[in-house]
């Protein structure tokens, strides 16, 4: 199975900062896992992009891109 890299935008980070560190860890934690496993039970696609979903993380919501060499 391929792996991803993750690239976090900086205004991601900035949010993170703001947010308590067990969340934060829960977050990061998640979004990490993401690299080997883009697809993980629960997530959806948004409406009207081609290729970006979105997971649940407790209260918070991710929005990510998955970029593939083969799309």
């Amino acid at each position: 199975m391929a792996s991803y890299r993750i690239e976090w935008k900086a205004s991601a980070v900035k949010e993170l900062r703001a947010l308590p560190k067990t969340v934060v860890a829960r977050i990061v934690t998640a979004v990490e896992s993401l690299a080997h496993h883009p697809f993980p039970s629960g997530v959806v696609k948004l409406v009207g992009s081609d290729h970006v979903y979105r997971i649940r993380i407790g209260d918070y919501r991710v929005v990510y891109t998955v970029e593939s060499a083969f799309c």
